[in-house]
């Protein structure tokens, strides 16, 4: 069916995270990141997967599109890279081997060059719609353009863009205001990434591993950490770069011998964790902590709006992000599910349209699933392809079918509607588990993830119960702050609490999305916890987005049960030799029938 006119299409190619948005009336319409569809984690490569979902298959051309906007200005970045090799030349010569960026496709300096005669190659026509080059961190600050607030004070901080690590705007209605930045090398996010490479971690897309991991070690380090980032009496901060060389080797050589001297050598990938790993990791996250927090205080002494919003790729951050929400006065604090790059390509399309051509705002970002989806017939091709036995289970019947298979200890893999945009599956691409569980944790690791022990799942809680059992002041839909549990309900969710007390909580509201809704209150009324164990619906590999990766999941993995859409599938043989047979009908009715009420 011929969508209405698509009036911007914003697209990142040749950086992490390639992906496109596009955006009509100042409404996001589609927001794909391609290693949805081309399975390569944080790809760099041109979005040709996603070009032809948005385009091919549905109908619409280049002639819909007004203008292509791209979230790096490639003069400014130009500029940047060559005060930064003239810096330290010759030795910044290293900034030239593509070793140095591996999240970046050697040439970006002629990215829209090389966009350009790939928009050429993929649609067959040599006429284009303009070319617009938008900041890097201008199109992180236009989340702002979506939240819920009329005005608000915006915090970027991320790895680097084109001018900038971190920098602070101020918005109202439809305009931004950019008041000061950070020099790129002076940035939380590179020394938070070349850290994680130091503890023996991949580096880029693995900080997470490192913010988990901080929970487990001591202070040990903290005091000497503290010597790496100055903070300043503006609010401001200073990187000691006495302690690194990336602003010469990126990659190639990020420390220099005073760091090792400091910290001891380090981990390689695959050794054991030692106690001074752990410590190393606390001293990073507490640090980064308190430099995030001094910058909000003093953000929120120097301008009057009550709002913040948090954006970047350090906005990943969960816990620094429930820090400043706790220990701040600011009465909201806003991040976008869309934090990081993946959320570039949008930004970028809301900067030019409301910034840059003066279009109102009318749209509140409540909900993220901007992707593709898939129907029935698409759903039972792919089961059947596969010889899969399934049930056709629509609306409660489903619901109370999963809420007894979860509650029976189940693993369930749960696949509905269009999927997410950004790093993290909300509800339409998720893996669920029974949280009151202290094993599951465990179990999911070990039997579907294959991943690190010590790494957490985040609870989903209906929004309405969230303050009883997390020490959380308002909704976070997207999953962006790890509150505290409170300690009186920690015993009934052990396998949502991580050891330091803390849950990544997602708050759901039914009107946002109603079948997982449904889903949460229904296994609430059968066991008197109205959360569950929510993360993401894959194994080592981006979040499924079609009905064949998740069955293919499914069946390399231990997961047991799965709901495709209105498709219940349980075809596994050794189910019935373990005593888990899945239930039916007649016993999920009486179980719900003999629910408690309450916890």
């Amino acid at each position: 069916m011929r969508l209405g006119t698509v009036r911007i299409l914003g697209l990142v190619s040749d950086t992490h995270d390639s992906g496109i948005a596009l955006l009509r009336n100042g409404h996001p319409e589609l927001v794909i990141e391609e290693e949805r569809l081309s399975r390569r984690k944080h790809t760099t490569r041109f979005p040709e997967c996603a070009l032809k979902a948005a385009f091919s298959d549905r109908g619409i051309g280049l002639a819909d599109v007004e203008a292509i906007t791209i979230p790096w200005d490639i003069a400014k970045l130009r500029r940047t890279f060559a005060a930064a090799v003239l810096r330290r030349f010759p030795a910044s010569l290293d900034l030239l081997r593509p070793a140095a960026r591996p999240t970046q496709r050697d040439g970006i300096l002629v990215l829209n060059h090389r966009i350009t005669n790939n928009l050429r190659r993929h649609f067959g026509t040599r006429k284009l719609p303009q070319i617009i080059n938008v900041g890097h961190h201008d199109s992180h600050a236009a989340a702002f353009f979506v939240s819920p607030f009329e005005d608000a004070t915006i915090l970027v901080m991320d790895g680097y863009g084109d001018d900038a690590s971190t920098s602070v705007y101020t918005g109202k209605g439809n305009r931004l205001e950019r008041h000061w930045q950070t020099g790129i090398f002076n940035s939380l996010g590179m020394v938070y990434t070349f850290l994680t490479r130091y503890l023996g971690f991949g580096g880029f897309a693995e900080e997470g591993k490192v913010m988990a991991l901080a929970a487990m070690g001591g202070p040990e380090f903290v005091e000497r950490f503290r010597k790496l980032i100055h903070l300043d009496d503006d609010g401001r901060y200073r990187i000691d770069m006495s302690y690194f060389d990336y602003d010469a080797h990126a990659m190639l050589k990020p420390f220099k011998q005073k760091f090792f001297d400091t910290f001891g050598p380090a981990r390689l990938p695959g050794e054991p964790l030692e106690q001074r790993h752990l410590d190393i990791a606390f001293a990073l996250q507490a640090v980064t902590e308190e430099a995030i927090l001094h910058i909000a205080h003093h953000l929120e002494r120097r301008f009057p709006s009550r709002n913040l919003v948090i954006t970047g790729g350090v906005a990943l951050n969960c816990v620094a992000n429930g820090r400043v929400a706790r220990d701040t006065n600011y009465q909201n604090v806003w991040v976008p599910p869309v934090a990081s790059d993946t959320g570039a390509p949008l930004g970028a399309t809301l900067w030019h349209h409301h910034q840059t051509l003066g279009h109102p705002r009318d749209f509140v970002l409540d909900r993220v699933s901007y992707g593709l989806e898939y129907g029935p017939e698409a759903i039972e091709a792919a089961l059947r392809a596969r010889g899969l036995r399934f049930e056709h289970l629509p609306g409660a019947d489903m619901q109370h079918r999963i809420a007894a298979d979860l509650a029976a200890g189940r693993i369930v893999g749960w696949f509905q509607g269009r999927f997410e945009m950004g790093p993290r599956a909300l509800g339409n691409r998720s893996l669920l588990a029974d949280p009151r569980r202290a094993d599951m944790k465990d179990a999911l690791n070990q039997r579907i993830k294959s991943r690190e022990g010590f790494r957490p799942f985040a609870p989903a809680v209906l929004v309405e119960e969230a303050s009883r059992f997390f020490e959380l002041d308002g909704p976070d839909p997207f999953m962006t702050k790890a509150p505290r549990v409170r300690e009186e309900m920690r015993h009934l969710i052990p396998a949502a609490v991580h050891v330091d007390g803390t849950a990544r909580v997602q708050t759901i509201e039914r009107n946002a999305n109603p079948r997982y809704y449904d889903l949460i209150k229904t296994f609430g009324e059968l066991t008197g916890v109205p959360v569950l164990i929510n993360t993401s619906f894959n194994e080592r590999e981006p979040i499924v987005a079609r009905p064949e990766e998740a069955i293919d999941c499914f069946l390399r993995t231990d997961l047991d049960i799965l709901a495709l859409g209105d498709f219940y599938c349980a075809d596994r043989g050794q189910m019935k030799a373990a005593g888990k047979a899945p239930f039916a009908a007649s016993q999920v009715r009486d179980l719900v029938a003999a629910a408690p009420n309450k916890a």
